[in-house]
């Protein structure tokens, strides 16, 4: 592990091929590190595991599970849908839909909401599963649709940002972002508060819209495009902005790690970063997984540089999430990775889904670790120190 203080790294964009529409999650132009050898003093003890259908069935798409504090529901792009307890991961139902799924899950307090491959918004009952309402959109989605309970609002790939009325489904209102000619195919859910909805865009800006009638509020730059190539000028949000009371995290490639005031888009602080994915925080540190695969910690008060990981790098790892005393990643060849929170080194390691993993591992009851690999297994770990 390499410790170092106020830097920013340049990335090759030849890695950025890996994330363009239509590449393979297993293609790179930059040699990753092989998987670390580690002397391992944390091991992930397995709770629960089960089989979600085909998982990503070979294409990049980012299907996470829906944790929503007494039930996990989780898609398959083959179209198996699953209801499941957290604590033992027994099925509280199970249905085969006819849709492809490129979207999803998405919900509210009653209702779960996906995106199909011919463009159509789905809404199910999170009770029975019983579809309510499907909608069209204009093109495909590939962020999990999200609602505040009365409005539904889905991002479609080509910058546009609808709502939808959660009860029939009726189109509300519609805004239509600009996009660059190239973009990575990422997937960045929309916020949708009781009267602000927040996107973030390709062309590295962040807006806030009206919930109700999808008027712009105020934008903010996480990333400016330059240099004279496509490659060179991409910017992209690739991951939801993390919501800290009245304010937002967000970070972007070739950009910044900010945090901005949710009502004004005031800039509260910044400093330079470049990352796919939304960062994350955990005992008063903030997380984030550099474009290169270093996983980087920052002291919260301040955005010190506290430690880098670097023995990661290339390995296309997953936004980490904090655990007790650990921050858990994943990567593109499936192994999860436990890294101290003091100090970034590996403590642990697991290999999880050779298909690979590329959502992000989720912080569920009692501190587990939800986890789906892009092969469709899903399963449950705690992490206890080895004996």
């Amino acid at each position: 592990m390499r410790v170092t203080r106020n830097r920013f790294v340049r990335f090759s964009l030849a890695s950025l091929v890996v994330l363009l529409v239509g590449c393979s999650t297993k293609d790179t132009f930059e040699q990753p590190v092989p998987v670390p050898e580690i002397d391992a003093s944390v091991e992930f003890k397995r709770i629960w595991t089960m089989s979600v259908g085909k998982g990503h069935d070979d294409q990049f798409l980012h299907l996470a599970p829906l944790y929503a504090g007494d039930v996990i529901y989780a898609a398959s792009a083959d179209g198996l849908l699953v209801a499941v307890e957290p604590g033992n991961g027994k099925a509280l139902w199970q249905r085969r839909s006819k849709d492809r799924i490129f979207a999803g899950f998405g919900g509210d307090g009653n209702q779960l909401y996906y995106i199909t491959r011919d463009a159509e918004l789905v809404a199910l009952s999170r009770e029975t599963s019983e579809e309510l309402w499907r909608a069209s959109l204009p093109t495909e989605g590939l962020a999990a649709p999200q609602s505040n309970g009365s409005l539904v609002v889905a991002q479609t790939t080509d910058g546009r940002v609808i709502g939808f009325d959660a009860a029939n489904g009726e189109r509300l209102w519609q805004y239509d972002g600009q996009v660059p000619v190239l973009s990575m195919r990422t997937a960045a859910a929309p916020l949708v508060g009781g009267d602000i909805v927040i996107a973030s865009f390709a062309n590295g800006r962040v807006i806030a819209l009206t919930a109700d009638a999808g008027q712009p509020v105020w934008q903010y730059e996480v990333g400016q495009p330059q240099g004279r190539t496509e490659l060179e000028r991409l910017v992209d949000i690739g991951g939801q902005p993390l919501v800290l009371e009245s304010a937002i995290m967000v970070a972007g490639y070739q950009g910044k790690l900010a945090l901005v005031d949710i009502r004004s888009g005031q800039e509260i602080w910044s400093r330079r970063a470049s990352s796919f994915y939304s960062p994350s925080i955990g005992g008063g540190s903030i997380f984030l997984a550099a474009a290169n695969g270093d996983i980087i910690a920052y002291r919260g008060s301040d955005r010190r540089e506290l430690w880098v990981q670097d023995r990661l790098s290339w390995r296309q790892v997953t936004r980490p999430v904090a655990s007790g005393d650990y921050v858990v990643t994943g990567d593109y060849e499936g192994y999860l990775h436990a890294l101290s929170r003091e100090d970034g080194a590996l403590q642990g390691q697991l290999k999880f889904d050779s298909d690979g993993i590329r959502v992000p591992v989720q912080v569920i009851e009692d501190g587990n670790l939800l986890v789906y690999g892009n092969g469709g297994r899903m399963a449950v770990y705690s992490l206890k120190p080895k004996k």
